[in-house]
Order: C-alpha cells, then sequence, then structure tokens
C-alpha cells in the first residue's frame, strides 16, 4: 500500500474536515485549504485500490485509482482564475464530497455505527423476502475481523467507538440464517446497505443553494427509492441463492454471479436514472455538474475541430 490504513484514514478524515471548512468559508478565501483537503481525499481513496487489487476487484481498483489524478485537478484548478459560476460549482464540489465521504467515513470506522447500519438493512431485507412469499430468513451472529482471526461481536474487545484500521475487506459481518437455525452461506456486510449511494445524493443535494422544501422533498424521494429498490435487490439475490442452490456459470454461483456481475449493473443503471430524474427536478444540481465537466468537453470540442 501507498500508506498505512490508519495514515490513510487519518488523512482522509482531515481531508474531509477541510473540505467542510472551505465550504462553509466559500464566500471568503479558502483555496488553500481547499487544495490540501483535495489532496488529502485523493489520497485517501486512492490507497484503497491496493486493498481491492488484493481482493481482485479491478471495478473498484480502477475507480479509487483515478481519485488521486481527479483529486489533483480539482486542486488545481482551485487555484485557477476562473468565473463566477465556475467558482460555484467548485464550492458546490467540496460541499459534496465533504458531506458525502464525511458521513461514510463516520460509519465505516465507527463499529456501533457499522453493526447497526447492517443489522438495521438486514433485518429489512429479510422481511421483503418473507413478505414476498420466499423463506423466513433471520439474522444470525455478527463476526468482527481482528489480527488474531475471527470473533463474534459480543466476544470482540476492540473499541467499538472508532477504529481507524479495520482488518479485511470485510471488517464486520452478520450471518443470515433460516428460521430452524440452518445456515445459507451469505453474510451481510456494509456494503449491502447501499450507504455508498445514499451519501452521494445526500452530499450533492444537501449543499445546493436552493431552499430548503425543495431540498427535503428531494432527499426524500432519494432515500426512500434507494433504499427500497437495495431492499428488493437483496431479497432477490438471496431468493436465488435458496433457489437456485446447484446453478453454476464459469465457476461461479449463482449468487456470486448475481452480486458481482448483474446486481452491480442494475445498480449503476438505476444510479443512472436516478441522476437524471434529479437534474430535471433540480437543475442546479445539474449545472454544477456540466460545469465541473467543461474542461473535458472543451478539450474534446478542440480535438474534433482538428
Amino acid at each position: 500500500m501507498l500508506m498505512s490504513p490508519s495514515t490513510a484514514t487519518l488523512l482522509g478524515v482531515i481531508g474531509m474536515a477541510l473540505l467542510a471548512i472551505s465550504w462553509f468559508g466559500r464566500n471568503k478565501s479558502m483555496t488553500r485549504i481547499a487544495q490540501l483537503a483535495w489532496v488529502f481525499v485523493g489520497l485517501y481513496f486512492f490507497n484503497d485500490s491496493f486493498r481491492y487489487l488484493e481482493h481482485d476487484d479491478v471495478v473498484l481498483v480502477i475507480m479509487s485509482a483515478l481519485t488521486l489524478p481527479m483529486a489533483l485537478a480539482m486542486a488545481w484548478w482551485e487555484g485557477q482564475e476562473t468565473s463566477e459560476e465556475t467558482r460555484k460549482a467548485l464550492n458546490w464540489a467540496r460541499g459534496a464530497v465533504a458531506f458525502a465521504g464525511g458521513p461514510y467515513l463516520l460509519i465505516a470506522h465507527m463499529p456501533w455505527l457499522n453493526v447497526l447500519a447492517i443489522w438495521v438493512v438486514a433485518s429489512q431485507s429479510a422481511w421483503m423476502l418473507r413478505f414476498s412469499g420466499g423463506q423466513d430468513i433471520q439474522l444470525g451472529e455478527t463476526w468482527v475481523n481482528t489480527d488474531a482471526g475471527v470473533v463474534t461481536w459480543d466476544a470482540w474487545e476492540g473499541n467499538r467507538w472508532f477504529s481507524a484500521e479495520m482488518i479485511g475487506e470485510y471488517p464486520i459481518h452478520t450471518e443470515l440464517i433460516l428460521a430452524d437455525g440452518s445456515m445459507i452461506g451469505i453474510n451481510f456486510v456494509l456494503a449491502c446497505t447501499a450507504l455508498q449511494s445514499l451519501v452521494v445524493f445526500i452530499g450533492a443535494i444537501s449543499v445546493l443553494d436552493i431552499d430548503w422544501k425543495r431540498r427535503l422533498r428531494a432527499l426524500f424521494l432519494v432515500v426512500a427509492i434507494i433504499h427500497i429498490l437495495n431492499l428488493f435487490r437483496n431479497a432477490g439475490l438471496i431468493w436465488m441463492h435458496l433457489t437456485y442452490a446447484t446453478w453454476e456459470f464459469n465457476g461461479l454461483s449463482v449468487f456470486d454471479f448475481g452480486h458481482a456481475y448483474v446486481a452491480r449493473v442494475v445498480s449503476l443503471f438505476a444510479m443512472f436514472l436516478m441522476a437524471l430524474i434529479m437534474f430535471d427536478i433540480l437543475p442546479e444540481l445539474h449545472k454544477h455538474i456540466l460545469r465541473l465537466l467543461k474542461p473535458l468537453t472543451a478539450r474534446n470540442s478542440k480535438s474534433d475541430s482538428k
């Protein structure tokens, strides 16, 4: 890795805090603070690319690796003379990243919040499966990865309020079991809560310069739709795993194939549709994103003209 996970986490926390400070002080000169913040945030996410590489997750490796050059580009752009509209877009980007990444870091590195998010969404996903006529799925034991091995949540003696360095790709996971107590071979982790998708939209919408009624309506719509769709996704994956236990494709079970490929493609498509809906409801959001993409479109226009 580029640096230890604990060091990267510290840089990430400082970077998010500085971005939030620069957003709150956007009417003042906060350029240097924002530039430093972008670099710290980029280093934090870039460091994760090495962890994903160990788990052969090519998509996340590429996405994480791109964050550092993108962050450096944002830091450079912050120091340039820009129009008022571009400055507003850059200020929005500061707040969007700070209020999306900040809560995610908080939940991911506070074991109590991590476990609470897993329990809430896992229990609702199990209820959704039962409600739709599927099997009676319940929550089993919650486990924590440690240097000495995997231990139960009740037996874990680590700091439950903050942990800078979580062990493994999924440090905390909860088993799903049948009503009779038999295992079904699926563990529920933080990534199953759709928290990443939620915080992206929450951060982007919460810092828009609009009236609070429009903001609340948009946030309610986003949170409700993403959460309900995620419950259907989780329930569907569990149902397929239990129904087509012997199905296999290229060495992948139906759950692995559905989780790694089908569900991911469907989720990205749903995120795209959600973004289009938000662009229609909140034209200010669309305007900021187009302004931030202007250097890329301008470069393409020059290339086409040549």
